[in-house]
């Protein structure tokens, strides 16, 4: 199912930001790249995402979105991330995790350069590299369900 994330995102290139949304071509958050990307593979969301501002990890301080992502998607080690997986960040030290992502090219643990898709904040659904500024943020890497027994943990 990686190969399948990973072009499932690219689909969602140039769609442009729109807090809280997930409509291919028409709008999407970072989160809603990922809720999008789930339809297209697996169907229905598990569950409805409640309203949230853009200063919901800021303000509300949990670990929300990685509490979330542990409870749909299959935690893996951050060397075992390969295209297609998804990946969250933390925007600032200390601060819950914010930001997600769909790795989109290469591996996190040595090979090609990693790239990632993912919908930025004043702009749009984009591909890119994930230089040491992302890789300093990267807080976990999940594959989508039922694929995580694929590979090597550990």
């Amino acid at each position: 199912m990686s190969a399948a994330a990973a072009i499932a995102a690219r689909g969602w290139l140039g769609t442009p930001y729109r807090h809280q949304a997930s409509l291919r071509g028409e709008g999407a958050d970072c989160l809603g790249l990922v809720r999008g990307v789930w339809r297209e593979l697996l169907g229905a969301e598990p569950e409805v995402v409640p309203a949230y501002r853009p200063d919901w990890a800021e303000v509300g301080g949990e670990e929300t979105l990685l509490r979330v992502a542990r409870r749909w998607l299959t935690e893996i080690p951050l060397a075992s991330a390969r295209a297609g997986d998804v990946l969250l960040f933390r925007m600032a030290p200390g601060c819950p995790a914010k930001h997600c992502a769909i790795l989109s090219e290469g591996a996190l643990a040595g090979g090609a350069e990693p790239r990632m898709i993912h919908a930025y904040w004043g702009r749009a659904v984009v591909e890119s590299w994930m230089g040491v500024w992302w890789r300093s943020r990267l807080v976990a890497a999940f594959a989508w369900p039922s694929q995580g027994t694929d590979r090597e943990i550990g």
